[in-house]
């Protein structure tokens, strides 16, 4: 055989050799795993109290286990969240997956550092997809029909109540019962508010909220945005009625105003210690309050004025959301969609937990152990109610500026129309400028 014929066939064995080779450790695993045979490794971040750090870290351990060809980091990220996440992103060292909150999200869709996520979840093989999810959650992670975020679970607004300071006022019936014949009304609120102002009690906080106030609107029928995002609630009858409800009872005493709390005292707290008998909240009291093993506590959903049994209320809400910048998107993907789906929310959310399923077919985890006895309220809220609306949330600031309004309404003692009407002209020109600033 001549030199050349000798190297032509040595050629051809080491190019079948590395066919071979390349058959045998090919490309990436089905959860993402390098094609070197290394761990991709990836670091998702979130906020959080101690008991949900330690569920995330938890859970983190948990797939890492699952999936030996992927390594996820766990970031927690205490304090000024957003600012952090901003500066990570522009710096790129953000991580590849993390929360968002209704008003970051806009900022990362319109910057466009997060991954438009309507082509992976509809991909066939995908662990989610969007109709598992509950309509009224989607709130500002939806745009042009994509959708760059996944709510995380959410927590429908509630009424909690004290049934110690119900019955030592002399109230016999509780909120739920009449919640269950159709009879809770602003007017069994205003009754029950009463006897507990006369019994030397508070009888509901008001909160400065978004969640808050729309749900009282709502309640009532009313509407604070109409269909073309314009701040309404000063011109909408429905609206200016709750309003009217708030501000009635404030003046007499019945509902206090969060921010006149004596010092140093929450409704929570105040409320365990047996001296607020009603506080809105979503399921995130539940740990809290279960631990009070003297505290006699249930839900009830919003009053309604409407003659309906429920009314939709908020549900405030954060979204998963994945970097766009990230090096190993398949892998993020893998880990953000077992985060998302029925195992990864009941892993997050069983024994306690203190947050609602946003994804169908894990409701057990709210009902285990009836706590609180009407958990089931929870649910049933979930099913018509409403994430913040991206005409307010879409908006920088603006919840910031509706609420610093509403502060001084209640603190300042000022006169309500000419309140509202400032906050309406203040909202729309905000609105306004904003469009404008886009165009």
């Amino acid at each position: 055989m001549t030199r050349t014929r000798k190297r032509g066939a040595l050629l051809a064995v080491i190019l079948v050799l590395s066919m071979l080779l390349q058959a045998c450790g090919g490309g990436e695993s089905d959860g993402g795993g390098s094609a070197s045979g290394e761990k991709v490794k990836i670091k998702w971040a979130t906020w959080g109290n101690p008991g949900e750090l330690t569920r995330f870290q938890e859970m983190t351990k948990d797939f890492n286990k699952r999936h030996p060809e992927i390594e996820v980091e766990f970031i927690p990220i205490p304090g000024e969240y957003d600012q952090k996440i901003l500066t990570q992103l522009t710096g790129g060292t953000a991580p590849d997956i993390f929360y968002a909150g209704d008003g970051l999200i806009v900022k990362l869709i319109e910057n466009q550092s997060i991954e438009n996520l309507t082509p992976y979840m509809e991909a066939p093989d995908s662990l989610i997809k969007k109709e598992d999810y509950f309509e009224g959650l989607w709130g500002a992670a939806v745009r042009d029909g994509q959708t760059y975020g996944v709510p995380v679970d959410c927590n429908p607004m509630v009424l909690w109540y004290n049934k110690k300071v119900l019955k030592e006022a002399g109230i016999t019936e509780m909120p739920a019962e009449l919640q269950a014949s159709g009879q809770w009304t602003w007017d069994k609120f205003k009754e029950m508010t009463d006897k507990i102002r006369a019994s030397n009690k508070y009888g509901y906080v008001l909160d400065n909220s978004w969640n808050s106030y729309h749900s009282w609107v709502t309640s009532n029928g009313g509407r604070v945005y109409d269909e073309n995002g314009n701040f309404v609630a000063a011109d909408d009858p429905k609206a200016k009625e709750a309003f009217q409800f708030l501000y009635d009872n404030v003046k007499s005493k019945n509902i206090t105003f969060s921010g006149t709390l004596p010092k140093g005292q929450g409704g929570d707290a105040m409320f365990m210690s047996n001296q607020v008998g009603f506080v809105g909240a979503g399921r995130w009291y539940l740990p809290l309050f279960k631990k009070n093993e003297s505290l006699e506590y249930d839900v009830v959903t919003w009053p309604t004025n409407t003659g309906n049994k429920i009314e939709p209320a908020g549900i405030p809400t954060a979204y998963l959301v994945m970097n766009k910048a990230s090096k190993n998107k398949e892998a993020a993907y893998t880990f953000f969609s077992e985060y998302l789906n029925k195992d990864g929310q009941r892993f997050r959310l069983q024994g306690g937990g203190n947050a609602v399923p946003s994804v169908a077919g894990t409701d057990e985890v709210v009902l285990e152990g009836n706590l609180p006895e009407h958990a089931q309220l929870f649910l049933d809220a979930r099913e018509v109610g409403y994430a913040l609306t991206p005409f307010e949330a879409g908006i920088p600031g603006l919840s910031q500026d509706i609420t610093s309004k509403f502060e001084a309404l209640w603190l300042k003692n000022q006169e309500l129309d000419s309140s509202l009407k400032d906050i309406q002209t203040m909202a729309n020109q905000k609105i306004q400028d904003y469009k404008n600033s886009k165009k």
